[in-house]
């Protein structure tokens, strides 16, 4: 890595450890536990997971079939399947 991906990753890295640190102590020193309420509980597991899917599958391409396309070393075809004769 070079130094400029590697000082946003520790940038990020620090971000994430200083906000994991306010959070733990803003939980110590709030008043009232928090029940666990299942709709949120529901909501914060499976809403990050559905919007990565959306994320995904929107930006996922899918080629329509055609002729054999050639690789970057020149040979036709798929690699796992046999020459004909």
């Amino acid at each position: 890595m070079t130094a400029s991906p590697t000082r946003a990753l520790l940038r990020s890295w620090a971000l994430a450890l200083v906000l994991s640190a306010a959070l733990a102590v803003a939980g110590e020193r709030w008043p009232l536990p928090l029940p666990p309420l299942p709709v949120a509980v529901a909501a914060l597991l499976l809403l990050p997971t559905v919007a990565m899917a959306l994320l995904l599958g929107a930006r996922w391409s899918i080629e329509p079939p055609g002729p054999a396309r050639r690789s970057d070393s020149g040979e036709q075809g798929d690699a796992a399947s046999p020459a004909t004769p």
